[in-house]
């Protein structure tokens, strides 16, 4: 990726400033939207997002001290991503982990208590009602436990974000801990705020455009928590979510999402694209409009080339191109985003052009007119 392109400052300094400012300039727009695994969907505008993470933030300024970590402890949902913002406004360090299963041990968790030493679980009560937490170990047991859903919204919350500095930590990412136990990449406001710009200029998103994306990934992974949740807030989008259980029972769920939100930006790891290719009809596939869909990212495992083919062709009827296709590579200890190519955006006299619009076009213009390239050439200092 050309790093030329990518601001040399953030454009904002923390990440409750980024929340507070997108607020401003789109009070009522849509922020997040999740659809839970009986179909019903809850939606947040950017008001109702301040509002709730300024609540869960002053809530939290009286229970911590800035710096502490906070373990986060969540269900698929909206609430983990008004805790995670309430730790940034009240300057404490949230560690996303993962949702435990009903009355079974937490060797996981165990570990990043052991590893981080939270002075506080928030989490859902959903999950502490199931979770027998004198059954676990002392270092989860002896913490203290709170259901944020049973702490109500000020809507008038006249609260400020404690005033944090690019080089301060915004949060602990834990990594997957497939070669060894997890381990905590700490990960600093600047650190979150710059990869975002990367993503942003990768992906080819504009300040004008409204963005529409559509994910399932779980929000404690990066991929997840910064592609799925941050990256849309950072541009002003609107970010339809899904639970992960959901997809893994039917993926054809996904790409109704992208078709219905008219999505321009989703991805997923190979296997998912693998997965929607064998999940599905042809009647399925050609009831979709996939359209809009200008980026479908792949990551997080190796990507398979013939995967990738298999669901560009699967998918033809249903209008995806393969030049959607964005593979990068990343990982915890770089954020998220480490490498990726850029989505060629050709610049003429100040126009934005899509290079596949105009390939479109030249090959609808004419019958003479088979396969070709759309990009820019620099002549004389000017593309």
């Amino acid at each position: 990726m050309d790093n030329t392109r990518i601001q040399s400052s953030p454009m904002y300094t923390n990440l409750a400033e980024m929340v507070e400012e997108q607020a401003r300039k789109f009070p009522e727009r849509t922020a997040f939207a999740f659809e839970d695994d009986a179909g019903q969907t809850e939606s947040w505008t950017y008001a109702q997002l301040v509002n709730r993470s300024r609540t869960l933030g002053s809530w939290l300024a009286q229970q911590v001290r800035v710096g502490d970590r906070v373990l986060l402890v969540y269900p698929p949902g909206l609430e983990f991503i008004a805790a995670f913002l309430g730790c940034a406004y009240a300057g404490a360090l949230p560690v996303p982990s993962t949702s435990p299963k009903p009355r079974r041990p937490l060797p996981r968790l165990d570990s990043i208590v052991t590893d981080c030493h939270p002075s506080l679980v928030l989490s859902h009560s959903s999950v502490l009602g199931a979770l027998c937490l004198d059954q676990q170990l002392p270092a989860i047991s002896a913490l203290t436990w709170q259901a944020t859903d049973e702490i109500s919204t000020d809507e008038n919350c006249s609260f400020r974000p404690i005033q944090r500095a690019p080089d301060d930590l915004a949060f602990l990412q834990y990594t997957s801990g497939s070669t060894s136990d997890p381990r905590g990449v700490m990960v600093s406001h600047g650190n979150v705020l710059h990869n975002l710009e990367a993503i942003r200029v990768g992906f080819g998103i504009h300040g004008d455009e409204h963005l529409q994306g559509v994910f399932w990934l779980p929000a404690y992974h990066d991929m997840g928590l910064i592609g799925g949740i941050l990256s849309p807030l950072y541009v002003g989008g609107t970010s339809t979510l899904m639970a992960p259980t959901t997809f893994l029972r039917r993926p054809q769920r996904w790409l109704e999402l992208i078709s219905a939100t008219r999505a321009s930006v989703s991805g997923a790891p190979n296997f998912a694209y693998e997965l929607a290719v064998r999940k599905t009809t042809f009647a399925e596939r050609a009831a979709l409009d996939l359209s809009a869909w200008k980026t479908a990212f792949c990551g997080a495992e190796p990507i398979n080339p013939d995967t990738l083919a298999e669901f560009a062709a699967a998918f033809a009827s249903s209008g995806f191109r393969p030049s959607a296709f964005f593979p990068c590579y990343g990982l915890a200890e770089s954020t998220l985003l480490v490498t990726g190519r850029l989505k060629d955006m050709i610049i003429v006299r100040g126009r934005n052009h899509y290079p596949q619009d105009l390939e479109r076009t030249a090959q609808a213009a004419h019958e003479a007119v088979d396969l070709g390239a759309a990009f820019s050439v620099n002549v004389a200092g000017h593309e």
